[in-house]
């Protein structure tokens, strides 16, 4: 019980330490993860998609981090469709948090919010959004800055945008990021009514982690697929390549030690990593599922596929939770929830995860001492 309350109280102390390095308008977007003590490299030059049709409003491509090969891989813009009408997406974003950079998520909301200052490009330009607005049920597209097949849709204008920000910085604060403060409108718009990205987005996301080509130390920040026309789409003739990369890059030699993974933090929830000390089932290590049994004693092989029987109960349990923590993160996002709140609940989700390996380690070990020959197992207890 001592061990768990020094834990909780670590944990608490360290969050607000970071916290007090964050942004005020960051706190809309709720998370844990890792911190990483190199900046994200350039953004890369590419061209957009054709707008594969109404109702699909543009989300910049953007550099994400994943601790477990330690190196930022690529997330290619795409058109994806407004969750709800009179939606705008705002992206997410790199920021120094005084210890190394955080990565905050971008979300769904009536009006676009504060993203760093980042000219994504594409109406995307540091502030606000000139790609396009919703009039009633519909949104118009702004076809000098969009990919518009104007035979196909029809709800279109133009309005040129003069763009005078044609660098390529990736990240706000720190040495070389953009130095730009949320305006108190930006401030604002983070306490609006909003929605995480949507399952098609995360799903996209995960596939841009799953393929090494995407990584920088690869591609050297020019990855093979800048932007597709719908998520997860990465093999398809509109797929899009970067032209070229916004600077040169060259990844840091011993990208392992230049990550702290173990300190809390506000941020992202899916792409930026896992934290070191599991805070969701997510976060745990990934169970190794019993081999097929073929000793050769039909007994034998039936206890042994007990243990198939427990993985996949563990599994559903993990799910399960996963579950609940995750519409607790959005009804939290929905209500605006203070600091103290958001503390507490990572608290609780922490004890709650550490709870279910606990109990998983104990389920696999008691497994294990019963499937042992009797003869060892009297031999594994101390004499009497």
């Amino acid at each position: 019980m001592h061990v768990r309350l020094i834990r909780t109280l670590s944990f608490a102390l360290l969050f607000a330490l970071v916290v007090q390095c964050i942004p005020a308008a960051s706190f809309a977007q709720i998370g844990v993860g890792i911190v990483v003590n190199f900046a994200p490299p350039p953004l890369p030059i590419y061209e957009q998609p054709l707008c594969p049709g109404e109702g699909y409003i543009w989300t910049p491509g953007y550099w994400a981090y994943g601790d477990d090969f330690d190196d930022y891989y690529w997330v290619p813009g795409t058109w994806v469709l407004a969750p709800e009408i009179g939606f705008l997406w705002t992206p997410g974003y790199w920021g120094w948090g005084g210890e190394g950079f955080v990565f905050y998520e971008g979300y769904w909301g009536p009006v676009v919010g504060f993203y760093g200052g980042i000219n994504y490009g594409f109406g995307y330009f540091g502030e606000g959004y000139e790609g396009g607005r919703w009039d009633r049920d519909r949104f118009f597209y702004n076809r000098s800055v969009n990919n518009i097949n104007v035979t196909e849709i029809h709800n279109v204008y133009n309005t040129t945008v003069i763009n005078r920000n044609e660098n390529h910085v990736s990240y706000n604060g720190g040495n070389g990021g953009i130095n730009r403060r949320p305006t108190p409108q930006e401030e604002a718009a983070s306490r609006e009514r909003h929605i995480p990205p949507v399952q098609v987005q995360t799903q996209h996301a995960q596939a841009a982690r799953s393929n090494p080509q995407q990584r920088a130390s690869v591609n050297m920040g020019k990855p093979p697929v800048a932007a597709t026309p719908k998520p997860g789409v990465f093999n398809h003739p509109a797929v899009v390549p970067a032209k070229a990369a916004g600077a040169p890059y060259t990844p840091p030699a011993n990208r392992g030690a230049n990550r702290s993974g173990n300190q809390p933090r506000p941020g992202n929830n899916n792409n930026v990593g896992r934290p070191g000390t599991p805070v969701h089932p997510r976060d745990l290590p990934p169970a190794t599922r019993p081999s097929a049994p073929n000793t050769g004693n039909p007994k034998l092989d039936r206890k042994y596929q007990q243990q198939n029987k427990v993985f996949a109960k563990q599994e559903q349990e993990r799910q399960k939770l996963q579950q609940r923590q995750d519409q607790e993160h959005q009804r939290l996002t929905r209500q605006n929830a203070n600091q103290a709140r958001q503390q507490q609940v990572e608290q609780r989700h922490q004890q709650q995860t550490q709870q279910l390996q606990q109990r998983h380690q104990q389920q696999q070990q008691q497994l294990q001492q019963r499937q042992q020959p009797p003869a060892n197992r009297n031999r594994s207890r101390p004499p009497g």
